[in-house]
């Protein structure tokens, strides 16, 4: 094991995210000795922000524990069997194209069983659905038997590119880059009412109907007189990372890499730092933003070349995860989303500053219809779509609005002279005020 940085690098990290969830269940048992101790006095207080909404949400959180311990184990048994080491490149392409394929065609099925349920006008559902239900487990076989191999091979093309790129140590990209795609988590996003900031993130079991979505939203709302929205995510930086199943392959190796770089700066102070401030949690993810599009973009280049240039098709999947749940999006669009969305995070911030945060609330609404109008199906337009939306700030506009960490982010890579230089560069960065000198603001 000594001579394989592979493994070595693989177990430290695996150590590094088991300790952190350690650490988060022990804070939470300490807690709960501290509510306990309370309770024995007239009015006992909860500690945190955190801690008053996980009153609304404690019995429907998502469990990262057993997960990541699932997700190691499907790990440990790819890296036996050493998949990419003795499947050709064009074997292992086409068992990506393959395993896609599949999934579109679990998909596809799926919808075609929940489109048969919400017929009123078929009684015997049972029976309609009978050779749909028995093609979606033959379907879903196949996919789980060639999942392993297309995870294995996609892992290998992603890290071959980031250690083309120069993000290794000893010539290994450091973490390995691992991921497993499941169902991942919604969040539920907290905000303010009188301005836009993300003061709580809490991951939601997957299986949560929109309307259970909505009355939780209702709920806190309501209850702690703040805004709030539950939104769809595409992965998780836990280890290894959990990625949406999805058949857009650009997205995909998108976002593993978005995900590993993730993995990369939570072993250096800005990754350490990513909850510590608004601008810290932005510059994380702009960082992630820009890696995870050039080492995607690479990959499709490299390896799928025909595939690099090509609009993906519709894919629930990915409409589900789509920031602005727009299926209805015109293919040569008149309608400048970004632009709009900036314009409208400018009006908003303007009016909470002005402390017209009812004003605020119903041009958000206002906004919302038009975008909607205009073929961006927005469920919920608010502070906490905002906050959640701005911190990705890898292009100009957008929900980011005036913010000025995702220029400053953008500054410091066009400023590099490589995309290894400039992740190693606000790696190491602990504040806002680092990054604006680094770019001379």
């Amino acid at each position: 094991m000594g001579d394989d940085p592979w493994v070595v690098s693989t177990i430290l990290v695996i150590i590094h995210s088991m300790l952190y969830r350690l650490k988060q269940i022990l804070t939470g048992m300490i807690l709960a000795v501290i509510c306990l101790f309370l309770f024995t006095f007239s009015e006992p207080r909860l500690v945190s922000e955190t801690d008053h909404v996980r009153v609304y949400t404690r019995d429907i959180e998502f469990d990262y524990v057993s997960w990541m311990f699932n997700a190691i184990w499907v790990k440990i048994q790819q890296g036996a069997t050493g998949t990419p080491g003795y499947i050709s490149r064009e074997d292992g392409k086409v068992a990506v194209t393959d395993y896609l394929l599949l999934t579109q065609q679990v998909n596809q099925s799926e919808d075609a069983l929940n489109r048969i349920y919400a017929d009123a006008s078929i009684k015997d559902k049972v029976s309609a659905t009978a050779h749909l239900r028995a093609q979606i487990a033959d379907l879903t076989k196949k996919q789980t038997a060639l999942a392993p191999i297309a995870e294995s091979v996609l892992q290998e093309q992603v890290s071959e590119v980031a250690a083309s790129f120069g993000l290794t140590t000893l010539g290994q990209p450091v973490p390995s880059i691992l991921f497993h795609s499941t169902p991942v988590p919604d969040a539920l996003i907290i905000s303010p009412r009188d301005h836009i900031e993300q003061t709580v993130n809490i991951s939601l079991r997957p299986d949560l109907t929109l309307d259970q979505q909505i009355a939780l939203e209702e709920r806190v709302s309501q209850g702690l007189n703040v805004s709030a929205l539950v939104v769809p995510i595409g992965g998780v930086g836990v280890y290894p990372t959990m990625i949406m199943q999805t058949t857009d392959l650009a997205w995909l190796t998108d976002t593993i890499a978005h995900e590993w770089t993730h993995n990369y700066l939570e072993l250096r102070p800005l990754g350490q730092l990513y909850d510590e401030t608004p601008e810290l949690r932005t510059m994380n993810e702009t960082t992630a933003d820009i890696s995870g599009g050039e080492i995607g973009a690479e990959v499709m280049r490299r390896y799928y070349p025909e595939l690099a240039n090509n609009v993906p098709s519709p894919d629930l999947n990915l409409i589900s995860f789509n920031p602005f749940n727009s299926i209805l999006a015109p293919a040569t669009p008149v309608f400048d989303f970004n632009h709009e969305m900036h314009l409208t995070r400018v009006t908003v911030d303007a009016l909470l500053a002005a402390g017209k945060i009812d004003e605020a609330e119903s041009y958000m609404e206002q906004r919302r219809q038009v975008f909607v109008q205009n073929g961006y199906y927005i469920r919920k337009l608010n502070q906490a779509y905002f906050a959640f939306y701005g911190a990705y700030a890898d292009v100009p506009g957008g929900a980011a609005g005036e913010d000025p960490v995702g220029p400053a982010v953008r500054a410091l890579r066009s400023q590099s002279k490589s995309l290894a230089d400039f992740i190693n560069r606000i790696a190491w960065m602990t504040s806002f005020d680092t990054l604006k000198k680094a770019v001379g603001q």
